[in-house]
């Protein structure tokens, strides 16, 4: 039997318990290509540059207020989001 593969961040789930949390990842696995992203994300940062952005204020404390469901920096959750948009665009080339 194999395990549920997960392609997206956004489908691990909210955990009310680090019991409720330790069985989800008992019965799942993360897709390959994923974890290679996390990792590149992971080197990038201690090489990462500042930049500005402007945004509206309204789709920032969207942003922020999701970040903050999910337990998560809303730069960081920006930056997962680009990495994973990027991976799709190369992919789909």
């Amino acid at each position: 039997m194999s395990l549920p593969v997960l392609s997206s961040w956004e489908e691990v789930p909210l955990f009310d318990s680090e019991q409720a949390e330790a069985a989800f990842w008992a019965d799942s696995q993360i897709e390959l290509r994923l974890m290679e992203a996390a990792k590149a994300m992971a080197s990038e940062q201690s090489e990462s540059v500042t930049i500005t952005l402007r945004m509206d204020p309204r789709m920032l404390a969207r942003i922020k207020r999701l970040a903050r469901e999910r337990y998560l920096n809303y730069q960081s959750m920006i930056k997962q989001w680009l990495s994973e948009r990027m991976e799709k665009e190369l992919k789909d080339r």
